[in-house]
């Protein structure tokens, strides 16, 4: 049993039962200890997946949930706290590993990257801008995220251990889904990658365009409406790949074509530094890696979930502001790869972390680790229910 006394003096008690026979001289056998993220610490691993779940999810940084906590009446130094985030990333990592390995090797992979900002002395300011490059692997029924922390944008590792996009790249074969961003071009110029583009990109310029005043962006976004509507009736009526890719070839196809047609002619005659020539030339010079998704029916039209990811790391890094070093943001990166991938699969973030941290704390073999990842967590749960 454990018990939390908030008086003064801050302590978690475990009360372990001690046993013993009456009739023989036996040796005493006693409870274990309540499961923590370090032996010799006071907070059990529930009020840790709490602390990590409220930061990197809900957005609270450790100063505000030392005062949410004080108000309970636990009075609990932030460094104190901070300590329970990093060692409870530490008994994550080996799970971050093998998300990171679960996306290369999906049967997709979308990739954007977003920024962070790190305290660093000898940067101007004390401050530099990082990288989380965020990472979405899917499968049939299976999906999980992964984030790297870079400690520049550039395209490959720039410190011992770091993995950038390049050399993540470099480790994968087939469709990958991403923005046209240079740093990609020295990959994608690989056969073994196949390059699909997003098309949610394509689309935000000619609304900038129409926005701008500009009435003839208004036709192209409106092929664009055509496709989208097209799209989500083959998703709601939850067809396989090859059904998927036959309606799309059959009803996606000819719009496609009409807009590119429209594209290209408009593109010869608009100026290259207005709204609709940035668009068109956007367009027109990835329309091939655009319109991947009518050549394979498990590509989507766009990088959309790994961009609404990034919403939940951009709403929470707003809040805590920076992270302290280049360690505590590879330790983001960590936290964002498993709870990311429970939002992915819909998993209460809590109860996932509540069954696995304890699991974490014990030896877990290297070949069971992928099978504790969210997705197929989820999945292992509901059929031992199902078998119940």
């Amino acid at each position: 049993m454990i018990e939390l006394v908030p008086a003064e003096v801050i302590v978690r008690r475990d009360l372990r039962e001690k046993l013993a026979c009456d009739t023989c001289e036996t040796e005493l056998v006693r409870a274990p200890a309540g499961e923590k993220v370090v032996a010799s610490g006071k907070i059990g691993l529930a009020m840790a997946a709490t602390l990590l779940v409220e930061k990197y999810v809900d957005g609270l940084p450790l100063h505000r949930q030392r005062e949410r906590l004080a108000r309970l009446g636990l009075d609990i130094a932030v460094s104190t706290l901070a300590d329970q985030i990093k060692w409870c990333t530490d008994l994550l990592r080996p799970l971050w590993r093998a998300a990171l390995a679960d996306v290369i090797t999906a049967r997709v992979m979308h990739l954007d990257g977003t920024g962070l900002t790190v305290l660093d002395g000898n940067a101007p300011g004390n401050k530099k801008i990082g990288a989380l490059w965020g990472y979405v692997g899917v499968n049939t029924g299976e999906v999980s995220a992964a984030y790297l922390y870079m400690s520049t944008g550039k395209a490959t590792g720039q410190l011992p251990g770091e993995l950038g996009p390049q050399d993540m790249l470099d480790l994968r074969e087939g469709p990958t889904v991403a923005d046209a961003s240079g740093l990609f071009d020295a990959s994608f110029a690989k056969a073994k990658l196949v390059e699909c583009g997003c098309n949610m990109h394509a689309r935000r310029y000619l609304v900038k365009a129409l926005d701008a005043g500009d009435k003839r962006a208004a036709l192209p976004l409106a092929a664009y409406k055509k496709l989208c509507e097209i799209e989500r009736d083959l998703r709601d009526r939850e067809l396989g790949p090859d059904d998927v890719l036959a309606g799309r070839r059959e009803r996606s196809r000819p719009i496609w074509n009409e807009l590119v047609a429209w594209c290209t002619v408009h593109k010869k005659h608009e100026p290259p530094s207005s709204k609709l020539g940035i668009a068109l030339r956007y367009f027109t010079n990835h329309h091939v890696a655009l319109g991947r998704f009518l050549d394979y029916g498990y590509v989507p039209m766009d990088n959309g979930i790994v961009e609404r990811l990034h919403v939940r790391t951009a709403m929470t890094r707003k809040n805590y502001l920076f992270a302290g070093s280049d360690g505590g943001a590879e330790r983001a990166a960590i936290a964002y790869t498993i709870l990311g991938s429970c939002r992915l699969a819909g998993v209460d973030p809590l109860e996932y972390l509540r069954d696995v941290l304890p699991r974490m704390t014990r030896k877990v073999r290297l070949l069971d680790l992928s099978q504790l990842l969210p997705s197929r967590w989820a999945a292992a749960r509901a059929a031992t229910q199902t078998a119940t």
